[in-house]
C-alpha cells in the first residue's frame, strides 16, 4: 500500500509539474516570443517606411505616395485648391510626417508630390488602379480613404460636379461599390446639414471659445488651435471606426462656420 501511495504521490507530482510549471513556462515563452516578433515587424516597418524620405521617386510609388496623388487630384478637380482646402492638406502633410525620423524632408516631399499630381486630372484613374493593388484586400483603408476624400471635397462648402464625378471614379477603380460610397456620403450630408444650421453671433464665439472685444489676433489664434485639434486625422483614422471621419468633417465644419461669421463681424 505505501508502494502504490508513494506511485501515486509521484505521479500526480510529475502531471503538476508538467501541467503548471512546463506548461506555463512554454506559456511564458511563447508571448516573449510573440512580443520579440511584434517589436521586430514595428522596428523593420519603421525602417521601411522611413526609407521613402530618401527620394521623391521612392516615395511616390508607395502606398502614402499614390493617395496623396490622389488628394491633389480632388483638391484641383474644379479648378483651384481653396483655402481651406490647402488647410486641411497642410495638417494632413503634419500629421503623415510625424511618422519620419527626417520629417521636414518627407514633408518637403509630400508637397512636391502634391504640386506635380494637381496639374492634370487625366492619370487619376491609372495612379487608383495602382494604389487599389498596393492596398490588397483591405476594405477598411479603402473606405478610409474615400472618407478623406469626401472630407476635403466637402470642407469648401460642399461637393461641386467636377468632385463628384472624380470621386466616383475613383471610388470605382478601388472596387468600392456604389451603395458603400452612397451610404458613406449620405452620411457626411446628413453630418453638414446639422452643422450648417443658423448660428448666432453669439454662439459662434462660444464655439471658438473667445469674447467679443477679443482682438483678431488672439482670435486667429484660437481658431487655429481648434482646427489643429479636431482636424480629420488620417493616421490617427485607421485606429477608429468610420464615424470618426464624419464627426471630425463636422467639427472642422462648425469652427469654420464660427470663424467666418465672426470674420464678417469684425470684418477681417
Amino acid at each position: 500500500m505505501k508502494l502504490k501511495k508513494w506511485i501515486f504521490i509521484a505521479v500526480l507530482l510529475v502531471i503538476l509539474y508538467y501541467t503548471f510549471i512546463v506548461n506555463t513556462l512554454l506559456t511564458l515563452s511563447v508571448i516573449a516570443a510573440f512580443i520579440v516578433a511584434f517589436k521586430l515587424y514595428k522596428f523593420y516597418a519603421r525602417k521601411k517606411l522611413n526609407k521613402l524620405s530618401d527620394s521623391k521617386e521612392l516615395f511616390r510609388q508607395s502606398e502614402l505616395g499614390h493617395f496623396i496623388a490622389l488628394v491633389a487630384k480632388v483638391a484641383k478637380a474644379d479648378g483651384r485648391v481653396h483655402e481651406l482646402e490647402a488647410q486641411l492638406i497642410g495638417m494632413m502633410f503634419d500629421d503623415i510626417s510625424k511618422l519620419f525620423d527626417k520629417k521636414e524632408k518627407a514633408r518637403a516631399i509630400m508637397k512636391e508630390i502634391f504640386n506635380d499630381e494637381k496639374q492634370t486630372i487625366d492619370d487619376t484613374s491609372e495612379i487608383t488602379k495602382s494604389l487599389n493593388k498596393l492596398l490588397g484586400r483591405s476594405i477598411l483603408k479603402r473606405k478610409q480613404y474615400i472618407s478623406f476624400l469626401i472630407q476635403l471635397a466637402f470642407i469648401d462648402n460642399g461637393i461641386s460636379m467636377e468632385e463628384e464625378r472624380l470621386l466616383r471614379q475613383i471610388v470605382n477603380d478601388l472596387n468600392i461599390s456604389s451603395e458603400a460610397y452612397d451610404s458613406i456620403l449620405n452620411s457626411f450630408k446628413n453630418k453638414m446639414k446639422n452643422t450648417q444650421q443658423s448660428m448666432s453671433e453669439s454662439e459662434a464665439y462660444k464655439v471658438l471659445g473667445v469674447k467679443e472685444d477679443d482682438d483678431i489676433n488672439t482670435i486667429k489664434k484660437a481658431y487655429r488651435k481648434l482646427i489643429r485639434k479636431y482636424h480629420p486625422d488620417i493616421i490617427s483614422s485607421q485606429e477608429k471606426d468610420e464615424s470618426y471621419m464624419e464627426e471630425a468633417t463636422a467639427k472642422t465644419q462648425e469652427i469654420n462656420q464660427a470663424y467666418q461669421i465672426i470674420k464678417d463681424i469684425k470684418k477681417i
